[in-house]
């Protein structure tokens, strides 16, 4: 399966082509595809494998439903190989000084300023349950917005255009994204979740340092080092190391664009 793309704006109206297995699901303009992916899915009239799109040109909006077979807690690192996903399809379309990184535990960085974010919700809150659906989103910059700050009182934020991609279209990167998306989740299907992590890991900000990020309604401080098998952080504190879980990411989902920046 290519997933090589020609990352030239496409025709006027064309539309997304993904690959066998998502069957592409357009919003209007103005709609979040998250929002809808979970509407229907809690009404039980998505589908496995639906991918909800936007034709917003200034931010990529998307989301993928999922059907896990396994319970919450060890469905939603899933998120790591949608984060592999996007990191790969930028590495293969933009020029090679653009640098992708990974924020524990769905934030995106382009060049070392925010462009983007992951979320994610679920059909449930127990951890132990299996979820009936799983909706994985992506946002992601890819112009700067009119309107507000310029990029130079905003330096802590950046967009696609600003980082030498201006010639990426948001048809283009959204099926690269969904190939390389694809391949990932094969890799999760085939029990591959330490390549998922380790792949991820290694695009991420602040391993083996010292970090500070807000979970669950606190700030916490500590040295990133690492993944457990649940995709929880691995933070070594001054009382000891402890894993702080994903599960918190359902109730307190990241906000694009920051609102406060870190």
């Amino acid at each position: 399966m290519s997933i090589a793309y020609d990352p030239t704006m496409p025709g006027a109206g064309e539309e997304p082509s993904f690959p066998p297995l998502l069957r592409g699901v357009a919003v209007k303009a103005g709609v979040d595809p998250f929002a809808k992916a979970v509407s229907d899915a809690g009404r039980g009239v998505a589908e496995v494998g639906d991918l909800y799109w936007s034709p917003d040109d200034v931010t990529l909006q998307a989301a993928i439903v999922f059907a896990p077979e396994e319970p919450l807690a060890e469905a939603l690192p899933i998120l790591f190989a949608v984060g592999n996903g996007l990191n790969d399809s930028i590495g293969a379309l933009a020029p090679p000084e653009v640098g992708v990184s990974h924020v524990w535990p769905t934030g995106i960085k382009v060049n070392g300023a925010w462009c983007g974010m992951l979320r994610a919700d679920a059909a449930t809150r127990d951890a132990a349950a299996v979820p009936g659906w799983l909706v994985v989103g992506l946002s992601l910059a890819l112009r700067w917005p009119s309107g507000g700050p310029t990029p130079g009182e905003a330096p802590d934020l950046t967009a696609l255009s600003e980082e030498g991609c201006g010639h990426l279209s948001a048809v283009r990167l959204l099926e690269s994204w969904s190939r390389h998306t694809l391949s990932w989740v094969n890799r999760w299907e085939d029990g591959e979740l330490r390549a998922i992590t380790d792949g991820w890991l290694n695009r991420a900000e602040g391993r083996g340092q010292a970090v500070a990020f807000a979970h669950g309604g606190a700030t916490r401080r500590g040295e990133f080092m690492g993944l457990d098998e649940a995709g929880g952080m691995i933070l070594k504190t001054e009382d000891g190391t402890e894993a702080l879980p994903l599960l918190p990411i359902l109730d307190n989902p990241a906000v694009w664009p920051p609102e406060v920046l870190p």
